[in-house]
């Protein structure tokens, strides 16, 4: 049984969550529930397996075991009942350095690139960075929830010749879990469009009942002809620092496009503790996963009945899925500035700013709840005395 109750210093161990708020702000005593990692202990499973590699004292070349293209096939189809071979399954560092190959390989710059608003940041950098055109879709909020505009986007297809569009599956920051339905509405409309989807499901095992997870790829007939799906079980299990994300790529002809660009940026190769911490993750993770969804949940229903006994005048998105909150501060009338200044420098507590989302996401913030309930009580208090 684990413990996600007991909190852990982090401090001083080189996290970006925690010591270099220090460096950003100049702020001394910050508390943050900001970036998208947790923190709690990584499995028992994957910690013994390091123990087990590190015992054995030789850290050099590792190759890819078949054993680790079972585990995640095996994953994959038990959970999402998504069927993946071997050479269906292609290793990066991250799913950002994959999405960011698959747009290098194909499109070229001035191509245009269209994703949501708001929406995960890092999305919009990797299209400028890249020389591509960004085009955004504000997503509309219906019933406290995200959902997408569909005739927005079909205008935005048609008038920029629109090349790829990059979907976050579940929603970042919303924290949607986008039905069947929606997802099969999506890929018709790309299908007509011959836009290519690169859909980042990194939050695929995030999801709370009676909501479901459905794969891209299964949402309707041929989907996988035109669309890649990203994922690792590094958000799953919080081992982002390992490094190590697959894609699935079904398509013959894109799979060796995407191929051919990764070895030129000579990208195919994983570190010895991603490849270890991958596998024992997917191996014996299980009970843990299931032990946490339930803890995040009550974290959730806990900061949603704190806000609506303390700051009744914050609207809050109440995620299907993640441990993020999409929090909208509209009605304090405070600018984006003043709002984190406030936050930092007042409340000493430290969230995402919810502008770097997009447009739409001005006098927002999103906050992280996976932490022990005593960190998140103390943040929550924090906030009250920021916006006192």
């Amino acid at each position: 049984m684990t413990n996600f109750e007991q909190p852990i210093d982090r401090l001083g161990s080189n996290s970006v969550k925690w010591d270099a708020i220090l460096k950003s702000y100049n702020e001394e005593n910050l508390l943050p529930l900001w970036i998208a990692d947790m923190d709690f202990k990584a499995p028992a499973g994957v910690l013994q397996a390091y123990q087990k590699l590190l015992e054995h004292g030789i850290l050099g070349y590792a190759d890819t075991p078949d054993t680790l293209y079972t585990a995640i096939s095996n994953w994959e189809q038990e959970h999402f009942k998504l069927a993946v071979r071997k050479e269906e399954i292609l290793f990066f560092s991250g799913v950002l350095a994959g999405i960011t190959t698959a747009i290098q390989a194909f499109t070229k710059p001035n191509d245009v690139i269209l994703i949501h608003d708001p929406v995960y940041p890092p999305f919009a950098n990797i299209i400028t960075t890249n020389r591509r055109q960004l085009v955004r879709s504000q997503l509309v909020e219906e019933n406290g929830h995200f959902v997408m505009d569909l005739a927005d986007m079909e205008e935005k297809f048609k008038q920029h010749q629109v090349k790829v569009m990059i979907l976050c599956n579940p929603h970042n920051p919303g924290g949607r879990v986008w039905t069947k339905k929606e997802l099969y509405q999506l890929g018709e409309l790309c299908q007509k469009y011959q836009v290519l989807v690169l859909s980042d499901e990194i939050h695929q095992d995030l999801v709370f009942p009676p909501n479901k997870m459905t794969s891209f790829f299964n949402a309707g007939e041929g989907f996988s002809n035109f669309s890649l799906q990203f994922t690792s079980m590094t958000k799953t299990f919080n081992l982002a620092g390992i490094k190590n994300s697959v894609v699935f790529v079904k398509n013959e002809k894109l799979r060796s496009q995407l191929i051919r660009k990764q070895e030129e940026n000579f990208q195919q190769e994983i570190n010895t503790f991603g490849l270890v911490g991958m596998e024992a993750a997917y191996e014996t993770g299980e009970e843990w996963l299931a032990e946490l969804l339930p803890y995040i949940q009550s974290n959730i229903t806990y900061t949603m009945n704190f806000f609506r006994e303390q700051l009744p005048k914050v609207k809050i998105m109440e995620p299907e899925g993640t441990y993020l909150l999409w929090l909208d501060f509209s009605e304090y009338d405070l600018s984006d500035k003043e709002l984190e200044e406030r936050f930092v420098h007042k409340g000493k507590v430290v969230l995402n700013t919810g502008v770097s989302y997009g447009p739409s996401g001005k006098q927002h913030m999103r906050l992280n709840v996976a932490c022990p309930r005593v960190v998140l009580e103390e943040g929550l208090n924090r906030i009250v005395r920021a916006l006192s």
